[in-house]
């Protein structure tokens, strides 16, 4: 009988020991709160696609893309959301951050809809307001395309930088006569009946890009990702499939409705649209190809204070160990 029980303790105490081996693999991911990823989660949470995965997605809540990246390099986030220019940059610095595709919507050039403005050249002499600063991807792309038709808008108009709500704000109270700014604020504008003159994404053929190019990325350390490849192939599976999920049903986007703040069914219709112009779809080597075009425009108008000492895109940037790219 003794020896019974010491067995069946011997047993029970095994059991917290398994199921910890057994426990889903954690992933932490540091995103806004407000930003489209939190609209993935929501769809990746209530169709239980992590709990399929054997994943459990962590994710550190952030007032900026920058405290991202502060995450990343302190070890406290294994995936942060940011473009290939940074990973680039800091590779050339020594760091070894790695990118994977996540969306490739870009800005709009936006005017209201009783603007004279209908081309980009009309630009000249406006009053423009441009989210992000100087070196804004958005604003070098299009300042790129222009030079090429002889106009430096940086010295041939009047630029108002600022965050994207207060400018989204200005715009709407009509002090500039066109706004540069992120897609999902140019959607609110969008549905108020302001005028897209241009995609950012239109101009990247003209810059040298074969196809629309994914310039936001899952950002990891590449020691990590070689340790966690397979945990790391389950996540990015799990994003397409929430993606997919975005991207076919529209009753979803009236579920994940108060997450996005979209103040009204018009607003909502332009973010699910835009939102999906921008899935990836290119096998991972195009969009580094285009990528290398993209980052030489860049590094060309937005100098070292853009892209650091290196000319070119440092060749270990992409990902490329996911199946099926």
């Amino acid at each position: 009988m003794k020896l019974f029980v010491r067995m069946l303790l011997a047993a029970m105490a095994s059991i917290p020991l398994s199921s910890t081996c057994c426990a889903a693999d954690a992933v932490r991911v540091a995103a806004q709160k407000t930003g489209t990823f939190a609209w993935e989660l929501a769809v990746i949470r209530a169709h239980d696609l992590d709990k399929q995965a054997d994943l459990a997605i962590e994710v550190i809540e952030l007032a900026s893309p920058e405290a991202g990246k502060i995450a990343l390099r302190a070890g406290n986030a294994d995936i942060v959301i940011t473009d290939w220019l940074w990973v680039s940059r800091e590779r050339g610095l020594g760091a070894k951050p790695a990118f994977y595709p996540y969306s490739s919507a870009l800005g709009a050039v936006m005017v209201p809809a009783s603007s004279p403005i209908r081309t980009l050249a009309e630009l000249k002499s406006r009053r423009i307001a441009v989210a992000g600063g100087p070196i804004d991807k958005n604003w070098l792309l299009l300042r790129a395309w222009l030079k090429q038709t002889g106009i430096d808008l940086k010295s041939d108009a009047k630029i108002v930088y600022g965050a994207p709500p207060l400018l989204t704000a200005k715009t709407l109270d009509g002090e500039m006569d066109a706004t540069v700014n992120y897609w999902n604020f140019c959607a609110v504008l969008e549905a108020r009946g302001f005028r897209r003159v241009a995609g950012i994404e239109d101009l990247l053929p003209k810059l040298g890009a074969k196809g629309r190019t994914a310039m936001l990325g899952y950002v990891f350390d590449e020691e990590w990702a070689n340790a966690n490849r397979d945990r790391l192939a389950r996540f990015i599976a799990v994003s397409r499939k929430a993606k997919e999920i975005l991207a076919t049903s529209d009753a979803e986007w009236e579920k994940i409705a108060s997450l996005t703040g979209a103040p009204d069914a018009a607003t909502l219709r332009v973010y699910r649209d835009r939102y999906r112009e921008g899935i990836p779809h290119r096998p991972i080597a195009d969009e580094e190809a285009d990528a290398r075009v993209l980052y030489r425009v860049l590094a060309g108008i937005g100098g070292r204070e853009l892209v650091g000492p290196a000319p070119e895109l440092d060749s270990g940037t992409f990902y490329h160990a996911i199946r099926g790219d």
